[in-house]
Order: C-alpha cells, then structure tokens, then sequence
C-alpha cells in the first residue's frame, strides 16, 4: 500500500452516470489483485476524505478506475483532466482469492461488475468464467467486452431492454443446470447479494460463494471503524481492511 501523486491520463464518462478514469502512477505498488479498491482524492481541498473506488483494470503503470456520478465528491472527480495530478492510496483490501478453481460464475449488479472485470483481466486465459451482468437498462451498460474475454456473457437489464429481462442473479439461476461452476464471485448492491445468498440456501447450492460488500469507508484502511459490517458469528469485520471480500456465510447481509 502506497499514497502516490498519480497523473491522469484519461477521464471519460463510458455508460449513463459512469466514469472511467486512468491514472499513471509515478512508482510500482506491487501486484494489484482483483477485488482490491484505491482511495482517491477528489482534487479539492475543501473535500479532505478520499473516496473508495474499485480498480477495473492495471495496465503495467496505468491504472483504471471506474465510478458512479453519485455526490459531489465524484463529480469533482469527473472533473480532472489530463495532466491534472490526484492523491491515490492503493491497493486497499483483500481481493478476490480463486484457488484452484477452474469453472467460475460471476455475478454482479450495477457498479458492483467493476472489480469483477478486474478479477476476469487478471486470470483471463487461465479460468473459465461465465458471466452475469445486470443493469438498470442499455444505457447503463459497460465494460462487456472485458467479460466477453473471459468467457460467455449473458447480460440482464431490468427493463429488458437488453439481453436477459430481470436481474442477474436471476439470470443466473435460470441458467444453473446449465453450468458447471466450482465457484462463484459476486459483487453488487446488498439487495442483489440477499437475494443470491437466500436463493442458493433454498435451491440447495453449495458451491463456495465469495462476495464483495459495498459500504460507505472514511479512511479505507480500518481505522475509522466507518464500514463495520456483522459477521454471522456475532463479532463485527471491517469492510475496508479484513474484507471488502468474503466468504457469502461468512456475513450478515
């Protein structure tokens, strides 16, 4: 983990309300693994907190973040422009671990499909990944051709605009008896990781489920205590620090 003055090389909107920023770094950070997230200043004084943002791909010393036009802090960020240098901190957390898994299901949900393009770019060609992707509607979408690299794709939008007409982990599901994953990743809003977590204890499935959790962070190393989250234990873990990805039976969703 480094805090670097990073330069930006690129910062380009890439669906409706999404963002894709790539950053030069002036130093290696060492290897940036899938599921990891940097902290970024927004390039104003008057916003001191830098705000978690998921890595989407590296590129030897360029590294691409990408993000959601939600608050202040994130259209400032959709502000810079070439050339302009932003304070970063990274790599940040725990990304995803596959093991010895050969087959995979992925599944994410709106900005939840950002580190998991970054798990696919990292193990594309050594993996088998089937992917499912949703989004509000067409516009929305992004980032397909980085999952259609490794593997199938089905994308699900929840107007039907495109592809499957629902949610992807419903898109998922009707294609279960289909697959044969010996893991599945996930990443999306807390709803969607209910919903996915509810329908394999129902449906019986006991495929390995890794999950990465979205939370609000202040200081992205744990030390804030800001993005505590309940463990099924009935002890508490910090999103930033001992996650942001876990075991799915591992926490309370």
């Amino acid at each position: 983990m480094k805090e670097l003055l990073a330069t930006v090389k690129e910062n380009k909107p890439i669906a409706k309300g999404i963002w894709s920023i790539t950053l030069a770094l002036p130093e290696p950070v060492g290897k940036i693994k899938g599921g990891q997230f940097a902290n970024l200043s927004v390039g104003d004084a008057s916003y001191p907190l830098k705000r978690p943002i998921g890595v989407c791909s590296v590129n030897g010393p360029d590294v691409t973040l990408c993000y959601q036009l939600k608050g202040d802090g994130t259209h400032k960020i959709s502000q810079a422009k070439e050339g302009d240098k932003l304070s970063v901190l990274l790599p940040l957390g725990n990304g995803f671990d596959l093991g010895d898994a050969e087959n995979i299901a992925v599944i994410g949900g709106g900005v939840g499909i950002f580190p998991l393009a970054a798990v696919i770019e990292e193990h594309a060609g050594k993996k088998n990944f089937r992917s499912y992707i949703g989004f509000r509607g067409k516009e929305y979408a992004c980032l397909t051709e980085k999952f259609e690299k490794g593997g199938s794709l089905t994308i699900a939008t929840d107007d039907g605009s495109i592809g499957f007409h629902g949610n992807a982990v419903q898109a998922f599901l009707s294609d279960y008896e289909n697959i044969k994953c010996d893991l599945i990743i996930s990443c999306g809003p807390p709803v969607m990781l209910r919903a996915l977590k509810s329908a394999l204890k129902e449906r019986g499935i006991a495929v390995k489920c890794l999950v990465s959790l979205e939370e609000r962070m202040g200081c992205g190393i744990g030390a804030c205590l800001v993005c505590a989250c309940k463990k099924s234990d009935g002890h508490n873990a910090r999103v930033c620090k001992d996650g942001p990805v876990f075991d799915i039976n591992e926490v309370e969703l």
